[in-house]
């Protein structure tokens, strides 16, 4: 086999990871979108908690399994598993158990991506010239600052915000620490909801996902996104100052 040959060979290898990914993302959300949804969860209520009650750890490994598949495969029902780790297991830790399932499923996704694009974009964007190896400068001299915006802001979608870092070249360690805090806002808000939800169940009610667009919600988030941004504000005067 000649090198021709084996390199476009290696360069389908290198994408299979994210062409299962996105096979598996459009199969589930045929397939499973009557299921991963806040009605299941209301006629399930009832199994589901006594089976939390007679195998605690089981029900919390058996959770934390399916989340990482949802997230890491971009299925539908994210935010309903949100509100199902609350519901089963509280506020707290209900939330460790969302946050950590979700990040372990997000950095399936950002690893992917990285070994079949991200490397590759990385490296052709450093050796560019002119506005795009600005951009990607730009990006690197504030990573911590963009990681936590795009995890902070609810505008941004999850599977975009697990791309992005990808295919800039952002280090492992870096993106999982991001993610991982940069989420808990978020999912302390609907986590917290998925916890009363034995109370709108008994009214027979559903819950308000939109809640998280609410200003009492939304404006500390915002908040805390605008502090993340505050490095890069504080280093753009400075460069203008210097200037």
């Amino acid at each position: 086999m000649t090198n021709t040959e084996s390199k476009p060979r290696a360069g389908w290898a290198r994408m299979l990871p994210l062409a299962v990914i996105a096979a598996v993302a459009l199969l589930g959300a045929w397939l499973l979108g009557d299921y991963l949804t806040f009605e299941a969860l209301r006629d399930n209520r009832e199994m589901l908690i006594a089976y939390r009650d007679a195998h605690y750890l089981t029900a919390v490994l058996v959770f934390m399994s399916i989340y990482v598949v949802i997230a890491g495969f971009s299925l539908p029902g994210a935010t309903i598993a949100t509100l199902t780790g609350g519901f089963l297991f509280g506020t707290f830790p209900g939330v460790l158990f969302n946050v950590g399932a979700a990040t372990f499923g997000a950095t399936v996704v950002f690893l992917a991506a990285r070994w079949g694009l991200g490397e590759k974009l990385s490296a052709k964007m450093d050796a560019s010239e002119g506005r795009v190896k600005a951009i990607k400068a730009g990006i690197d001299e504030n990573q911590w600052s963009m990681l936590f915006i795009i995890r902070l802001v609810p505008l941004v979608p999850f599977f975009v915000a697990n791309l992005i870092p990808a295919l800039v070249g952002v280090a492992l360690w870096r993106y999982v620490i991001s993610t991982f805090v940069g989420i808990i806002p978020g999912a302390l808000v609907y986590t917290s909801v998925g916890a009363g939800l034995g109370e709108v169940f008994a009214r027979g009610e559903t819950p308000d996902l939109g809640i998280i667009f609410e200003p009492h919600v939304l404006l500390p988030i915002l908040g805390l996104a605008a502090l993340a941004m505050l490095p890069v504000v504080l280093k753009t005067i400075r460069g203008k100052e210097a200037i």
